[in-house]
């Protein structure tokens, strides 16, 4: 049984620990710089007070990212993330003054351990590969967000000066993001000099951006197209916006390049993952939308106890709010963000992908469920599906997954 609790502070620079006793005395306190000697100073400490493979003393911390919490991971002690909010609001059980210290805020973090250890989840043990399937898909997904942010930006500018251009790749399913609607806008980037432009230097413009077939049926397109009469900006303005949209237009570029590379490399890895078969076996979830799902799971399957601990964390399952005579159920606001994110993706494909899923869905709408109700329903019930195919070993299947509709 542990007697001995650790709480560390953290900071860019600098850690404060404080290690407390059962009865909530402190034993020792340190401070230690972000370096090498300072972990073996800290390790020592621990050592010290009874430390052992056999008996780690726990730590909490408010972090889950850092080389100093990966190698106390590494150590394979139990690592306790506790929330700032959580923690600022136990500092006014000691500190009624409201006063603030990195030793008092070690000090409360030990004494979280102490008092309420049950209450709070170790970090899980994923293995090297999950931690790294979840560092390459929350890339992606942020190159993803910041594509898409760039890219509004872009098309708000042209909307300014240059709006027939955002008409021309309408048909587009990649939009903005298309390598053909990229490559005209930077040898074009003002209507004065896309109108300019001859079939011959539209033709080496398709060719440039990789276009392969119907080429000449293209280039007639857009050559008529940027020839179709238009507003224009003053000539000197024009001129300014164009330089302006080059500029975007090469942020766009980084931007739509780190998301493709981004996207290789966590495919790649997430399909070396044992999981990876009976994630993929699931409709709706391929490789990229499941490499997401196992990043924010990950691969400790004793990390979630029960399908409704797991969706909790995913934000799927409604929360109730009981007080007195009145009852409301809500939806969850407090989950993974990015595992509800992929989640709507998963059930929307699920969609056509599975008919239980469908029936599910529209059993949801003529309950006079909103779309997003529905959809968030439909995932909660994959989950459950997946926590029990994950914890057995089995893949997905249609008939036990939604009996009544087979």
């Amino acid at each position: 049984m542990t007697s001995v609790f650790c709480g560390i502070d953290w900071a860019t620079d600098h850690h404060d620990i404080a290690l407390l006793d059962e009865a909530g005395a402190l034993l020792d306190k340190l401070r230690i710089d972000d370096t090498p000697t300072g972990l073996s100073q800290l390790l020592d400490l621990l050592a010290q007070h009874g430390d052992s493979p056999e008996n780690p003393i726990p730590v909490a911390i408010e972090t889950s990212h850092g080389l100093l919490v990966a190698c106390l991971r590494a150590t394979g002690r139990p690592i306790y993330v506790i929330n700032p909010l959580t923690a600022a609001r136990y500092r006014d059980r000691y500190a009624l003054s409201r006063k603030k210290s990195d030793h008092l805020d070690a000090k409360v973090l030990a004494n979280i351990l102490r008092t309420d250890l049950a209450e709070h989840r170790p970090l899980p043990a994923d293995s090297h590969l999950a931690q790294a399937i979840t560092v390459l898909a929350r890339a992606h997904q942020d190159a993803v967000w910041d594509r898409v942010q760039t890219g509004n930006r872009l098309r708000s500018h042209l909307r300014e000066y240059f709006p027939g251009f955002l008409t021309v790749f309408r048909h587009f399913r990649e939009g903005l993001a298309s390598s053909v609607t990229r490559t005209l806008l930077a040898t074009a980037p003002t209507p004065t000099q896309a109108a300019q432009l001859t079939r011959p230097q539209l033709r080496a413009i398709l060719k440039k951006a990789g276009r392969q077939r119907e080429i000449t049926g293209e280039v007639e397109r857009l050559h008529t197209l940027l020839r179709e009469p238009q507003m224009h900006q003053p000539p000197v303005i024009e001129q300014a916006m164009g330089t302006k949209t080059l500029a975007l237009l090469r942020q766009f570029n980084a931007a739509c390049a780190s998301a493709d590379d981004l996207e290789a490399a966590t495919t790649t890895a997430f399909a070396t993952h044992q999981d990876s078969e009976i994630i993929t076996s699931f409709p709706g979830l391929g490789a990229l939308t499941g490499a997401r799902v196992l990043a924010e799971l990950g691969d400790d399957h004793t990390r979630f106890t029960s399908p409704r601990a797991l969706k909790a964390y995913a934000g799927s399952a409604p929360i109730t709010r009981s007080s007195g005579r009145k009852t409301t159920v809500l939806a969850r606001h407090i989950k993974n963000q990015r595992l509800a994110s992929a989640g709507y993706i998963w059930a929307f494909a699920a969609l056509t992908a599975s008919p239980g899923a469908r029936a599910h869905y529209d059993r949801r709408r003529q309950a006079e469920d909103r779309h997003v109700a529905a959809q968030r329903n439909l995932f909660n019930r994959l989950l459950g599906c997946l926590h029990h195919c994950l914890t057995h070993r089995i893949p997905y299947d249609e008939q036990t997954a939604f009996p009544s509709t087979a």
